[in-house]
């Protein structure tokens, strides 16, 4: 039997809690002749938030014999990376633009953004999707009035005031740590602790990514503090098989951020 027009309207579909609230029997039996069609498409926030689960960030001292950053990327990226962030300390700025436009030729298919550590020209003239910017950086508000809309704009905050002035200033996310420390950054400071970030993501609307320290024995820790996405260096990069270290941290990503068991995936 057909569902009523009260209940075709009631099922309009608009919004996430509509899908929560459909009785799937009903559902199934719905007469769809004459139901008009709606654009489900994810809006672009939601579409960052999902990019932001498993966030791998470059660092070419893991680079194993015979291996180019390329092909290391590409690894991850086949394992379940789901955005790359360029982070070059050492490389000229032309050398890590032509590294960031091989990257991105990869990327750009697969539908991976890539995000520039930094530097606002290299993001431009490489035609990277975004760039991350510390709290030392260009201020988030004026790369805003320099980038447009269009292009990414992380921002890294330790508080909530940091956090509230960056999504203020126009930053998509937030990169939030250490967590636990860092491998790869001397001067991380760690969070003050994990309720802090409990704190964070209630202050801001905007997304909230995780970093410092994370990998497969602590990523748990963080589970059911309202995050989006989880930062990862080593926990991918310096494994042997990049592959398959990527793959099990995005399980893990996605039960710390879901709080669902693996049998629920």
């Amino acid at each position: 039997m057909a569902l009523t027009n009260e209940q075709l309207e009631r099922y309009s579909m608009n919004s996430e809690e509509d899908y929560k609230r459909i009785n799937a029997e009903d559902f199934l039996r719905m007469d769809y002749s004459s139901v008009t069609l709606v654009d489900l498409r994810e809006p672009d926030d939601a579409a960052l938030a999902k990019s932001l689960l498993l966030y791998a960030v470059t660092d070419r001292r893991w680079l194993k014999d015979g291996e180019n950053l390329k092909d290391a990327v590409a690894a991850a990226v086949d394992g379940g990376a789901t955005m790359i962030q360029l982070r070059e300390k050492n490389l000229s700025a032309e050398k890590t633009i032509e590294e960031a436009k091989e990257l991105k030729s990869i990327l750009t298919e697969k539908q991976i953004p890539l995000i520039i550590d930094n530097s606002i020209e290299i993001t431009v003239r490489s035609g990277a999707d975004g760039v991350h910017l510390g709290q030392d950086d260009c201020p988030v508000a004026d790369a805003r009035k320099q980038l447009g809309q269009s292009v990414i704009i992380g921002a890294t905050a330790h508080n909530v005031d940091e956090a509230i002035k960056a999504e203020r200033d126009g930053a998509d996310y937030l990169g939030v740590g250490a967590a636990f420390g860092s491998s790869t950054k001397s001067d991380a400071k760690p969070i003050v602790s994990l309720e802090e970030y409990k704190k964070i993501t209630e202050a801001v609307s905007i997304p909230v990514v995780a970093i410092g320290g994370i990998d497969e024995s602590n990523i748990m820790r963080l589970n059911g503090l309202g995050l989006s996405g989880f930062a990862v260096v080593s926990a991918v990069f310096s494994k042997d098989d990049v592959r398959a270290a990527a793959e099990r941290m995005k399980k893990l990503a996605l039960q710390a951020k879901t709080g669902c068991l693996l049998i629920c995936l």
